[in-house]
């Protein structure tokens, strides 16, 4: 059970991570305004490492007390939203995902998820895609894009082998993903037919990171894919449990920090991104999350 007065009480003192970066853009007022989360890896089971499963649910709490009082436009989590225990039975993995789901929903408005290859684990894409709400989306895809306020929004779905077929209940490697022609194909019509300025959101990184071996396999064919419509300001993505950027041929890619790592709200993670009309973003960290500002190339 949620102990929803403690976490009332915790969210009157998250502040957010002040950046001076954007201080000309805060004195504009954005066109849109959204909250992201990502890696909540939410399971009833004990910690593993630096990853504390169980308090994922008082921390989403906060979240989605938070955004509701900052009257956010909608909500994004950006995969590995549910995990699993040692014993891996598909009833208990849909139970927590089920139950995170509930907190998530506490959100008064419309809500989205990004695959992660950890929701894919004892449990089916399909079953995912089941069990939590896309607004509006009815596709049963995991990838999918909408419109909100002067801005275009893309969600990626990389869980797939090189073949092309799904990731699917823990048929996968966790460093293995691509995102295959149907979605390419489906991702420069779907780019084609916006004029708006476009954010894009993906579990897996879409650039090779410092040190690691995560990122989608077709990430360069994915990334000349957005610089070629030039409406591309920014892509947002997990995975990786920590924070970074980097700037490829004028769109802004930036890793998250994860919610699930370490114990207690001061180290919970997310943000509050704002889109402005000529395509710049600001986003607000909260907790663990640094601000930073994107100015639209």
């Amino acid at each position: 059970m949620i102990t929803r007065r403690l976490f009332l009480k915790s969210t009157l003192v998250t502040l957010p991570a002040v950046s001076f970066i954007g201080s000309a853009m805060a004195a504009r007022k954005p066109k849109v305004r959204f909250g992201v989360v990502t890696d909540s890896h939410y399971a009833d089971r004990e910690p593993g490492g630096i990853r504390y499963y169980r308090e994922s649910l008082e921390k989403m709490a906060e979240f989605t007390d938070v955004m509701n009082r900052e009257k956010v436009d909608f909500v994004i989590h950006l995969g590995d939203f549910k995990d699993e225990d040692a014993n891996r039975r598909e009833a208990d993995t849909l139970k927590y995902l089920q139950n995170l789901e509930a907190v998530y929903a506490q959100f008064k408005g419309p809500r989205f998820h990004v695959i992660g290859n950890h929701d894919v684990d004892s449990i089916s894409k399909a079953q995912f895609i089941a069990n939590v709400e896309n607004t509006g989306i009815d596709s049963g895809l995991g990838y999918y894009s909408f419109d909100k306020k002067g801005f275009h929004f893309i969600v990626l779905d990389p869980n797939f082998h090189p073949d092309g077929t799904d990731h699917n209940k823990g048929d996968f490697e966790w460093f293995e993903s691509t995102v295959p022609q149907p979605q390419m194909d489906w991702l420069k019509a779907d780019l084609a037919a916006t004029k708006l300025p476009t954010v894009v959101f993906v579990h897996h990184s879409l650039y090779e990171l410092p040190d690691e071996t995560m990122h989608v396999e077709n990430s360069v064919a994915v990334r000349s894919m957005l610089e070629h419509s030039g409406k591309v300001t920014a892509v947002f993505h997990g995975h990786c449990h920590r924070e970074g950027y980097s700037s490829i041929n004028g769109i802004h890619y930036t890793l998250l920090p994860a919610m699930v790592d370490n114990s207690g709200p001061e180290n919970n993670a997310y943000a509050i991104i704002e889109g402005f009309d000529n395509g710049d973003l600001e986003l607000t960290g909260y907790r663990k999350t640094r601000s930073r500002s994107y100015p639209a190339t």
